[in-house]
């Protein structure tokens, strides 16, 4: 682990928390199907961290199942809030260090709270590793235990394209 490994971060904050993670290089993908068959998951197994925005200039992790989309309405009732967007790009990078598509709450810049749709409960997941052609696989469980993260349903299907 030296400062050359892009993931280097993401793994220091793993081990801080106990947290057992396995990081894979992996080749870019086109879709969700694509990324998971790379990965040898299923859709719903690979988890989006979101960095969302809050009206205060703060901002929350949303982890949200890759063939599901937030919704809104349950995440703000959950956070107790009337706003919430995601930040342009270079808002996000700033919140948390990492770029969009790297994006994980192991490591941020900023231990800002996690929100976990319950459906990952239960299930090892792959998430953004903290840079690109990476992703790191863990215990979804463990994951929010050591986040100590809010656990609620906050999503719904993704829209029709």
């Amino acid at each position: 682990m030296t400062d050359e490994d892009p993931t280097g971060r993401v793994r220091r904050a793993a081990s801080a928390l106990g947290l057992s993670v396995e990081i894979r290089q992996r080749p870019d993908a086109g879709s969700l199907p694509e990324a998971a068959a790379l990965l040898g998951v299923a859709p719903d197994d690979i988890v989006k961290t979101l960095v969302v925005a809050r009206s205060d200039d703060t901002f929350l992790f949303a982890l949200v199942p890759g063939d599901r989309a937030v919704a809104w309405p349950k995440l703000r009732g959950v956070v107790g809030v009337n706003k919430l967007h995601l930040p342009d790009p270079e808002r996000a990078l700033a919140a948390t260090g990492y770029a969009r598509g790297t994006i994980v709450p192991l490591g941020s810049s900023h231990a800002w709270p996690v929100f976990a749709d319950e459906s990952i409960r239960g299930r090892r997941i792959a998430l953004g590793a903290g840079a690109r052609g990476f992703s790191l696989f863990v215990d979804a469980d463990a994951l929010i235990e050591a986040l100590s993260a809010t656990v609620a349903d906050i999503t719904g299907p993704l829209p029709d394209r």
